[in-house]
């Protein structure tokens, strides 16, 4: 099974469909039971939409600039 360091490494792979069916499996396995590596997948699943939608001008996800915020900090984003 993999563990964080290696889960975070393979992300965008995996997100692009890169890897390989038997690494897919432990990514997946990992990320069922690793809260912190799921939020980290969610963060970059969400930048993934939101760079979708700034090309095709649609709004942001719910809950998005809260996630990034959290991740970022508000100095980086401003408040609303």
């Amino acid at each position: 099974m993999a563990d964080c360091q290696e889960t975070l490494n393979e992300l965008e792979r995996y997100l692009d469909s890169e890897l390989s069916d038997t690494r897919v499996a432990e990514i997946i396995g990992h990320l069922k039971g690793c809260t912190d590596c799921q939020g980290a997948y969610e963060f970059h699943a969400d930048l993934r939409t939101v760079i979708k939608t700034k090309a095709t001008n649609e709004e942001l996800p719910d809950g998005f600039l809260d996630r990034l915020r959290d991740c970022l900090g508000d100095d980086v984003l401003g408040d609303d």
